[in-house]
């Protein structure tokens, strides 16, 4: 032990009480305690009994609900749904992609279609479902439904057994339906998607009808306003003279084309004759016209055949020889003839060119003219044009939207449709509720689970001081001492009595406050003892001779404690005297069964008040040796007066020459504060707690208020533990090798006192 912890002398000459000023003991040193595997078991063997209590209640529930439960059959089918374009009718809207990313939400439409009121009384209807005996049995409960009336009880029935869910990564969705009759399962889930299939025809019909009518009475004021721009256009063209040869040409325009047309070709040829003309005037004039002209062409080869001829007649013959003369006239005639012709075909150039020339001429005069004609007709053409278009823009919207509205009754008469049945339901061979393996299997892990978390619930929000653990955790104290349990308490904490058979076999009640003198080998009795060990170890030099026994709250054995200290102390040979400060409520004179003083109910309170002496007051026990008491005597009115008095502290001092120990029994100290002042006249004090019983914030703020008046607390008294409990046998399991001494000189052990005594008084 330290040395702060020794018992350390003090000025005991006072005139009145005052707080000794001497350093509290040094805190307890305890290594931290890290949780594990074994502190949970702990847990679970401690509330085992709640836990199995638990596991059995929830399996027993479960298992009779289970046996009890109906069976019930779910019929399953899948149906397919396809994209449908928006458009009632068949046009091309170009919409694809718009289709393909809405399909999540077409499909999570279809989804809650099949599951809407609506088709679901459209099902019950169809079915008679409420003949049914699942149903009700009734057929006439089924009642007229509108937007205005009530919801039949059925329906909700209907729906609650009925589950639609898709089929991921598809465009299946799968349609189940419960029911105590398997055949009736599959009949109501096959009605089901007969109907949600006829529902989506007949809704895409009306659509169709609708678009149809509406087309019908806009295509009666097309074909009028068509009519009316036919009409336009034809009395256009009559009062402009407006003369189409093709879609892209007129009669104007035909006419203005060809004679641009004449005039490049009149004009390509004037070029040619007015550069023949040219040449034709010029020096080597007769060579053009002898190019030009095929006769002079001629003429020229047959005046050289005549001069070679004549040459070589004149060479050979000469001049008078009569063949000369008939070749020389001959081209003397030639001659003539080519200079006539040479005239003639330059006149006949110059007439070409002045007869182009003069075509020419008139060919841009009519041109001018007709561009003139074609200007004025262009002009026109532009309205004509617009009430052209506007006539055919008519016309083709008035053929498409018929042809579309023939299609249209075509299509609403075909029984086409998007939803197609895959798998229809089949009559189910097994129920699928209840499932009693599965149940009870789930039953038994929740009751488990359930019983442990229970546990673990309890042992937290269980706040009170369980163990030595416990206390060497909150305040830092040694426990002294842990009493097992003696008695059972039935709502109160009366003082027990332990039922012990004499030898006669005739019933002999003993006090549990005498268990150290009547049963010295039981478990408390070495509990006891032990606890009187500590105490004189705790301080080996200078033990504590007054010792204080008080505790937190009331009922938690500070009294037996007292006793059974004063007792055991006694049985060293010393002498101790025992006394009760307890000016409230006393107990040691009725737990010791004390005689009267002189026939008077003396005490320390009519010591106090100054009333009797010292010695007169002073009780010795009967029958334990050594030890000595001094009960309360009257009640008075004011005990924390008394017990602050100079008296109280001159009777400590007196005690302190005649007695080798003094143990105090005070009040509780959250009850009163007489324990507080009586800590300040002893030299130790040792604090009471009853196992889990005692509140951790009580046995807390009970340190501090003795802390604050430098109050040395040498310890702690754990009381009443259970020495069958799991965190007992855990944290000490060296007592019952300790306690198996407790048994007696035959060998028996001391069951009863091992268990708590059967009685409490």
């Amino acid at each position: 032990m330290d040395e702060a912890s020794k018992l350390i002398p003090v000025d005991r000459r006072r005139d009145s009480l005052a707080v000794v000023s001497s350093p509290s003991p040094a805190a307890w040193e305890q290594a931290p305690h890290e949780t594990d595997l074994l502190d949970y078991l702990m847990v679970l063997r401690k509330h085992q009994w709640m836990i199995l209590t638990f596991l059995l209640l929830v399996v027993s529930i479960v298992t009779i609900a289970v046996f009890r439960m109906k069976p019930l059959y779910v019929a399953s089918a899948r149906v397919e749904v396809d994209p449908e374009s928006n458009n009632p009718l068949p046009f091309q809207d170009g919409s694809e992609l718009g289709d393909y990313i809405d399909m999540d939400n077409y499909i999570d439409t279809q989804t809650k279609i099949i599951q809407s009121q609506t088709l679901a009384m459209v099902t019950i209807r169809s079915m008679d479902l409420p003949r049914f005996p699942e149903f009700g049995g009734d057929p006439k409960a089924l009642v007229n439904t509108g937007p205005n009336q009530k919801e039949p009880p059925i329906l909700g029935d209907f729906l609650s057994r009925l589950t639609v869910s898709r089929v991921p990564n598809s465009r299946l969705i799968e349609v189940q339906f419960a029911a105590q009759d398997p055949e009736l399962a599959a009949e109501v889930v096959n009605a089901h998607l007969q109907n949600y299939k006829e529902q989506n025809f007949k809704s895409r019909y009306d659509a169709t009808m609708q678009a149809s009518d509406f087309l019908s009475s806009e295509l009666e004021e097309l074909r009028q306003k068509m009519e009316k721009s036919d009409a336009a256009e034809v009395a256009y063209e009559r009062n402009n003279q407006i003369w189409m040869v093709d879609a892209n040409q007129n009669t104007t325009t035909q006419k203005l084309s060809l004679l641009s047309n004449s005039l490049t070709g009149v004009q390509t040829e004037l070029a040619e004759k007015e550069a023949a003309y040219d040449l034709a005037h010029t020096d080597n004039g007769a060579a053009v016209a002898a190019q030009s002209d095929p006769r002079v062409q001629g003429l020229m080869k047959e005046k050289e055949t005549l001069d070679e001829q004549y040459a070589e007649a004149l060479a050979q013959f000469g001049p008078n020889w009569p063949k000369v003369q008939v070749l020389k006239a001959q081209d003397q005639a030639i001659s003539a003839q080519l200079s006539t012709a040479k005239t003639d075909a330059l006149h006949l150039i110059d007439n070409q060119y002045h007869e182009i020339e003069a075509r020419e001429a008139l060919l841009e005069r009519d041109l001018n003219r007709q561009e003139i004609l074609a200007n004025n007709m262009a002009q026109k053409l532009v309205e004509y044009n617009m009430l052209k278009h506007d006539a055919d823009s008519n016309k083709e919207l008035y053929d498409g939207l018929l042809e579309k509205l023939k299609e249209a009754g075509i299509t609403a008469g075909l029984r086409s449709s998007n939803i197609r049945i895959v798998d229809p339901a089949l009559v189910p061979s097994t129920p699928s509720e209840p499932r009693k393996t599965r149940d009870i299997s789930l039953a038994l892990l929740i009751g488990l689970v359930g019983g442990i978390g229970l546990a673990f619930l309890r042992e937290y929000l269980d706040n009170t001081i369980k163990s030595p653990g416990d206390v060497q955790s909150l305040a830092g104290l040694p426990c002294l001492a842990v009493v097992p349990s003696f008695a059972r308490r039935n709502g109160t904490r009366a003082l027990a009595r332990i039922s012990k058979s004499s030898a006669d076999g005739t019933a002999v009640d003993t006090r549990v406050e005498l268990v150290s003198v009547q049963q010295p080998k039981s478990l408390v009795s070495e509990a006891f003892r032990a606890l009187r060990t500590s105490l004189l170890l705790s301080q080996a030099e200078h033990p504590p001779q007054v010792i204080l026994v008080t505790s937190a709250l009331p009922r938690e054995g500070k009294t037996t404690s007292a006793a059974n200290l004063a007792i055991t102390l006694a049985q060293l040979g010393d002498r101790t005297l025992l006394v009760d400060c307890d000016l409230r409520k006393p107990g040691i004179r009725r737990a010791l069964n004390l005689p009267n003083v002189h026939g008077h109910d003396v005490g320390l309170s009519s010591y106090l008040a100054g009333v009797a002496p010292l010695h007169d007051i002073i009780v010795q026990h009967p029958t334990v040796p050594n030890l000595d008491a001094v009960p309360t005597g009257p009640i008075p009115p004011n005990p924390a007066d008394l017990l602050s008095s100079h008296r109280m502290a001159e009777a400590i001092e007196d005690l302190r020459q005649q007695y080798k120990f003094v143990v105090i029994d005070s009040p509780p100290i959250m009850a009163a504060t007489d324990a507080v002042i009586i800590s300040a006249l002893a030299d130790g004090v040792v604090l009471v707690v009853w196992s889990n019983e005692t509140p951790k914030q009580a046995f807390s703020r009970t340190r501090e208020l003795l802390a604050s008046v430098k109050g040395r607390l040498l310890g702690v008294v754990l009381n009443a533990v259970d020495s069958a409990a799991p965190d007992y046998y855990y944290s000490y399991r060296y007592y019952p090798y300790s306690y198996g001494y407790g048994e007696d000189e035959k060998g028996e052990e001391v069951q009863k006192i091992r268990q708590g005594a059967e009685k409490i008084s």
